[in-house]
């Protein structure tokens, strides 16, 4: 049953839990307008596609911006943020303070797969629960493979899509995930503090390094810590700090590389969208993506930006995505 979470004169919000055929929970949020005439039979839909480390969270902002003349369909992938699945408690137990006792089966046996192609087949049932044909969507991150993939593999069809820093072409994965995925074990037993130290550290190197000079003459983040906060949050519980670590090592180039062989299969109008200054995947990439897209896409920069333009220029990103929009 869906629940309303939030009401006001202009948009409805609510939460959703759907269970898909393979066992997995899919935390969701639905924004729309309230109007109480015919507006709501003419309204686009819009699902939009988060990346990795991430949730559905940071588009809530832009999500209630678009919400005023769309139906917006957030969801958190399993394995991040709300569609993590709960393990015994909420928070990460000191281990010097616990004993470790049989439970007949391990955190990875009871948590749901969380690869690129599982995650795609997920979006595509997703897209049949909701009963909606041809939505428009935006697509971050590891989202960008997950969309594509639905829509070229899974045969989605979309109305138009727009993809934002996305995991698509190679090269992709930092040293950093290499590592990870050869000692996950390792990272997931963290103490609890290092972990959090690393994930904040890590959301937070995802952004253009602000301009101001810190005392020690280190990059600082142009994120607020208020973001970097909420984004950290997830992962810093006993079942988040195993899904991060989980999440990372199970992403894999070879699940992109079917995509990309047939990206000139597109069927449906692409806009690009990329932070100039992007770390973690160079703005190149988004030429090279246009090169391979049928169509001739649109392409925005967003100066000063780096991988998370949502909440490093909201503005920017809105007036671009209105604009595909109302193409």
């Amino acid at each position: 049953m869906k629940t309303p979470t939030d009401r006001s004169p202009a948009l409805r919000i609510s939460t959703d839990r759907i269970t898909l055929s393979d066992g997995a929970e899919v935390a969701t949020t639905t924004l729309e307008p309230t109007s109480h005439d015919n507006v709501q039979d003419r309204l686009g839909e819009v699902i939009i596609c988060h990346g990795t480390p991430w949730s559905a969270r940071m588009w809530l902002p832009l999500a209630r911006e678009l919400a005023q003349t769309n139906r917006v369909r957030l969801w958190d992938m399993p394995g991040y943020g709300d569609s993590i699945p709960a393990t015994s408690g909420d928070s990460i137990p000191d281990p010097s303070e616990t004993s470790a006792q049989p439970t007949g089966h391990s955190p990875a046996e009871a948590s749901p797969a969380v690869d690129l192609i599982t995650q795609r087949r997920r979006l595509a049932e997703l897209i049949d629960c909701w009963n909606v044909s041809n939505p428009h969507v935006i697509a971050h991150d590891i989202g960008g493979a997950v969309a594509l993939g639905a829509h070229l593999l899974e045969g989605c069809d979309f109305a138009s899509l727009y993809l934002l820093d996305v995991v698509t072409l190679d090269p992709w994965g930092s040293p950093f995930f290499r590592l990870v995925a050869e000692n996950e074990k390792v990272f997931a037993a963290l103490p609890p503090r290092l972990h959090r130290a690393l994930a904040r550290e890590y959301i937070s190197g995802a952004a253009a390094p602000t301009t101001d000079e810190s005392p020690s003459g280190d990059d600082r983040s142009s994120l607020s810590e208020e973001w970097i906060a909420a984004l950290s949050e997830p992962w810093c519980t006993k079942a988040g700090q195993a899904a991060f670590y989980r999440q990372i090592a199970a992403l894999r180039p070879k699940h992109t590389a079917p995509i990309v062989d047939r990206l000139g299969e597109v069927r449906c109008p692409v806009r690009i969208g990329w932070g100039e200054d992007d770390p973690w995947i160079p703005a190149d990439q988004a030429d090279r993506l246009a090169e391979a897209l049928p169509g001739n896409p649109h392409m925005t920069r967003f100066p000063r930006s780096g991988h998370l333009v949502p909440l490093e220029a909201p503005h920017d990103l809105l007036v671009d995505v209105t604009a595909w929009l109302d193409v």
